[in-house]
């Protein structure tokens, strides 16, 4: 059975929406593993590579701040990658607003609050600043983006192109519902799939 890791939002949990969605969409057919990630970023990646390294992933996908550690994840552990609504850039998002706030999908560990502030957002800049450094040219074909035409958040897909091939667009916003997930993610993420040996 394949496996994949799908990688949440800067606000969401492993229990938001479009990875409960997937998870239901391939019971019995893939793995599908949703992790609540740490709010500092080198935190979040260093739990995705040991959780990559324990489960062997078949493909990784993103939503929002998760496409962005897919991106620099992906290369790294050797597996191609759908994001949705990457956001390179969120130190930008960071930036106005500092100070506490709520996850908007509950936590495993219970913690709902977090706080936005200096050192966090210079965590993000440090990797920004590094983040396609990995993006080789056999990579332009294996990372395929998935773009909301409604997004207000993140409008990144010329970024995007300037490193890859395949990008994909749907009529939703940056947080895909339920619907969108069955209707957009899934198809792309069993293509991905079938393209691996």
């Amino acid at each position: 059975m394949k496996k994949l890791i799908f990688l949440h939002g800067f606000y969401a949990s492993g229990q938001c929406i479009p990875a409960m969605t997937l998870r239901e969409a391939f019971e019995g057919k893939a793995k599908v593993m949703t992790p609540d990630l740490p709010t500092h970023p080198r935190m979040a990646l260093e739990q995705i590579k040991n959780l990559c390294e324990e489960e062997k992933p078949d493909l990784l996908v993103g939503n929002s701040c998760g496409s962005f550690y897919a991106q620099m994840m992906a290369p790294a552990i050797g597996v191609p990658a759908l994001l949705g609504n990457p956001h390179f850039k969120m130190t930008e998002f960071l930036k106005t607003r500092i100070g506490e706030h709520e996850y908007k999908s509950p936590r495993k560990d219970g913690k709902q609050r977090f706080v936005i502030d200096e050192d966090l957002i210079r965590e993000f800049a440090e990797l920004e600043a590094i983040q396609f450094d990995s993006c080789l040219p056999d990579y332009k074909d294996r990372i395929w983006g998935l773009f909301g035409e409604n997004d207000t958040l993140a409008h990144f897909e010329p970024l995007f192109l300037e490193h890859y091939n395949h990008s994909f667009h749907f009529p939703g916003g940056h947080t895909p519902t339920a619907e969108e997930v069955r209707t957009w993610y899934v198809p792309l993420i069993e293509k991905l799939l079938s393209l691996i040996p």
